[in-house]
């Protein structure tokens, strides 16, 4: 009698799984080997996060550990740190510190909302829940202010809170400049924030998704501009605070100010948004030039990737191929820019060329582990630095900046390669790493404790994020102010006092401040109390919730900590995408 196991692997996996609670899917990968490898299939719990919670770790070079986020995900938590100015923590009581700033992970408690998406401005934070709405703290643009009794259609007005925007429909990534943020919603339209109150969607023919070219796939905001990639690999760019597009939001604004239209939040935290379409055909940038292949794809070699800086745009092709446009100061210098290739960037050999691969002296630092092979998977871009790297365990990182030319070589620390990598986030002067293990390293300046790695008076001097020496400390103390050196070796970021397993699977930067999104592995019945009672919504779980249980002490790539209690743990060495089982195609 043909029993569930005889169905192809892939129908079981791309529609019988999904269609099912996910206790069930549990119950069921406990009956047997062959189920339970099923069950822990990477590609099926990345669906069902994207399905379930909205969340799809574009922003990262995640190729496993899928189902212990989604697992998380029930109680995600926010960290922020760094400079408070501006609000742009959103904490209510800031944590006291010896010296200015927030120099560690503070939690960030947004009642009944689970989010699964942080981004950061110039002074401020932007976030996504698991329905695709947007939060927002801080302030927008800080380099002006507000007066009490505005709203939120002015930009500096600052929210020392989490606050909610009424958006009419939901929103799938949202991307930051330095005093404005653009993002994709989950029709495929882009919008333009310069304001939390009166946001604007960008229509235009190029992008009304008709064909690949005019399909949006990624928005991603420079410093002080946005842009859109499209199906087809070509790049649109527009300028809000420039020419033409100045002109049709001065205009509205005025309109909507004669009318007494005010955005003041709501007492239950909300910005209630005045949307409204502004039609503009944005600037598309120039070809990508001739380029050497690096590898064998079907089809021809286009952009997959972008990231902006500073009036400059870094592109990633599907080939591995990284590139940067220069003059993104306005329209008329974007429609005359260029694509540079930067081949030490994106080929090994010359890659290997490298200093720290090939050290003139001993007493260098280099990596003895050479790449036999790469290419480059992701980018991202920040003020005046960018970065490009591979994924995996033999995953290398390669930094730039705003003087990058073809012939620059890449900074490369030695700390960061074959560490599993998969984002690397950049603020005006410090920088983080995430790894696939779920570590977050973070090196570079201080500013107001943006690296997270403790009160530096606390921190024995020498080690990073410390004072160089007892009396550098002891001035800072006596004064009430100074900056310890920077920080040259990537370092552990620690979540709580307490030694707990925690799980980072996001952070963001911006500015003089960082933020990540954590998982609690070691969350007990206790725990998901305290934050129930914390909650206005006591039916804030996963979908097939099974509550708080116990980790393993340990795991591996391969061990993934359960979810039902007593559930039995299969050690998978292989995938279960594939196999020959049952009567299949082919059989």
């Amino acid at each position: 009698m043909p029993s569930l196991s005889d169905l192809p692997v892939d129908v079981l996996l791309d529609n019988l799984l999904p269609s099912i609670p996910v206790p069930d899917v549990l119950n069921l990968a406990s009956t047997n080997r062959f189920f339970a490898i099923l069950g822990a299939d990477d590609t099926f719990w990345k669906r069902k996060l994207q399905d379930d919670f909205n969340f799809s770790g574009a922003g990262t070079a995640r190729t496993s550990g899928w189902k212990v986020i989604y697992k998380g995900l029930s109680k995600p938590r926010i960290y922020t740190w760094g400079t408070n100015e501006h609000g742009r923590l959103g904490l209510t009581n800031p944590p006291k510190a010896k010296l200015p700033g927030v120099p560690f992970p503070a939690r960030l408690r947004i009642p009944g909302v689970r989010i699964v998406s942080l981004m950061a401005g110039g002074m401020s934070f932007h976030a996504l829940d698991s329905e695709g709405n947007v939060y927002v703290w801080g302030t927008l643009d800080g380099s002006s202010y507000a007066l009490k009794s505005d709203g939120f259609e002015v930009a500096s007005k600052t929210t020392n809170t989490p606050l909610k925007l009424a958006m009419p429909v939901p929103m799938r990534s949202i991307s930051c400049g330095r005093l404005h943020s653009s993002g994709l919603d989950a029709n495929s339209q882009i919008w333009t924030f310069l304001n939390w109150g009166r946001p604007f969607r960008l229509t235009s023919s190029l992008l009304d998704c008709s064909t690949p070219d005019s399909t949006p796939v990624q928005v991603e905001c420079g410093w002080a501009f946005s842009s859109v990639l499209t199906k087809a690999g070509n790049v649109y760019v527009w300028f809000p605070n420039d020419s033409r597009m100045e002109e049709i939001i001065e205009s509205h604004d005025n309109t909507m100010n004669a009318e007494h239209h005010k955005a003041v939040a709501t007492p239950d935290k909300v910005i209630p948004c005045s949307t409204w379409d502004l039609n503009l055909n944005p600037v598309r940038l120039p070809a990508l030039p001739s380029l050497p292949a690096l590898v064998e794809i079907k089809g021809e070699t286009k952009l997959i990737k972008i990231a902006g800086s500073d009036q400059n745009l870094i592109g990633l092709t599907n080939q591995g191929h990284v590139l940067k446009f220069d003059s993104l100061n306005n329209e008329l210098s974007a429609s005359r820019g260029t694509w540079t290739y930067l081949p030490n960037f994106s080929q090994v050999d010359r890659v290997l060329q490298h200093q720290v691969f090939s050290p003139a002296d001993d007493k260098e630092k280099h990596i003895s582990e050479l790449p036999q092979t790469m290419q480059i998977t992701h980018i991202s871009a920040q003020f005046k630095t960018f970065v490009a790297y591979s994924t995996g365990s033999s995953s290398i990182v390669l930094m730039g900046n705003q003087r990058t030319r073809a012939e620059s070589q890449p900074t490369i620390l030695p700390e960061l390669q074959n560490k599993g990598v998969i984002s690397v986030v950049l603020g005006d002067y410090h920088f983080g790493a995430l790894t696939a293990a779920g570590k977050l390293f973070t090196w570079g300046q201080y500013s107001n404790g943006a690296l997270g790695l403790g009160d530096p008076t606390d921190i024995e001097p020498g080690q990073p994020g410390g004072f160089l020496t007892q009396d550098h400390r002891q001035m800072a103390l006596n004064r009430g102010r100074g900056d310890p050196p920077n920080v040259t070796v990537p370092t552990e970021v620690r979540f709580e006092k307490k030694r707990k397993q925690m799980f980072c699977f996001a952070a963001a930067a911006a500015g003089w401040h960082m933020g990540a999104l954590v998982i609690d592995l070691e969350m007990t019945a206790d725990d998901d109390a305290e934050d129930i009672e914390e909650s206005d919504d006591n039916e804030l779980h996963m979908p097939g919730h099974l509550g708080a249980s116990a980790p393993p002490s340990s795991f591996g790539p391969g061990e993934l900590p359960p979810f039902a209690r007593g559930a039995r743990i299969f050690r998978v060495g292989f995938a279960g995408r594939g196999m020959n089982r049952g009567r299949g195609r082919g059989q």
